[in-house]
């Protein structure tokens, strides 16, 4: 027997907002009622998830992809008895690695800021988003314009406090090991953000060892780029 519905809360990521959802939702169960999270001025992946938790009904469903998964991940640490379902799309769950790795990620970060700040936000969106879809989509100008027009919704000073809230992001093994709630691990396979390989790492620390949803041939926007195939695993998931 299904449960009684609950608000799905759809949590954006890195510089996106209700636009990065829109395309799947006409997909989704009709009787699923959803709502999708503004992250603000928030620099912070925990502010991201405490403002969730202030404005949020007692107990929720819960969705996030990319920066939007490591919020969820922080409700989750937060808060784990308000979320009755959790959804991980696109993301990762490692804090920022020491080293040359940890040095080479605030590097190509730095690029995109610098972009941002000495030609605006459209020039970094129009170099952000070519490692981001799979590479057939690229050729599609009216895709690739509907994220370049959604990140440029968001100013320069959102950017600079989001890009600080990830490489400040906590490691989160130790939430997924607690996770007790049903949950959906899925990702694009041609994501070389957040692999496929990645998210069977996510999949592993979690007690029940989900399987990987994998959406081809979607990369990194997947609701985006996919939309029928992640509203069909999310509309699973929540059945």
């Amino acid at each position: 027997m299904s449960q009684a519905p609950l608000l799905l809360l759809l949590v954006p990521g890195l510089m996106c907002d209700h636009t990065s959802w829109a395309p799947m939702l006409p997909y989704l169960n009709p009787h699923i009622a959803y709502t999708t999270i503004d992250h603000g001025d928030a620099d912070s992946l925990v502010v991201m998830a405490e403002r969730i938790l202030a404005n949020a009904p007692a107990v929720f469903d819960l969705a996030g992809h990319s920066m939007g998964g490591r919020v969820a991940l922080e409700v989750m640490r937060l808060a784990p008895r308000r979320v009755r379902r959790l959804a991980l799309l696109g993301t990762g769950y490692r804090a920022k690695e020491s080293g040359e790795a940890g040095a080479e990620e605030l590097r190509k970060r730095q690029v995109l800021l610098d972009i941002a700040r000495t030609q605006g936000v459209r020039a970094m969106a129009a170099e952000w988003v070519k490692p981001m879809v799979a590479p057939s989509r690229l050729s599609d100008p009216i895709f690739v314009e509907q994220i370049i027009a959604m990140i440029c919704r968001k100013s320069e000073d959102i950017f600079k406090r989001q890009i600080k809230a990830l490489i400040e992001r906590p490691d989160a093994s130790d939430v997924l090991s607690q996770v007790q709630i049903p949950t959906l691990v899925m990702a694009g396979a041609f994501d070389s953000w957040a692999t496929p390989a990645q998210h069977q790492e996510i999949a592993n620390h979690i007690p029940a060892k989900p399987e990987v949803a994998v959406i081809a041939p979607s990369g990194h926007m997947m609701m985006m780029e996919e939309p029928q195939l992640v509203a069909q695993q999310l509309n699973q998931w929540l059945a």
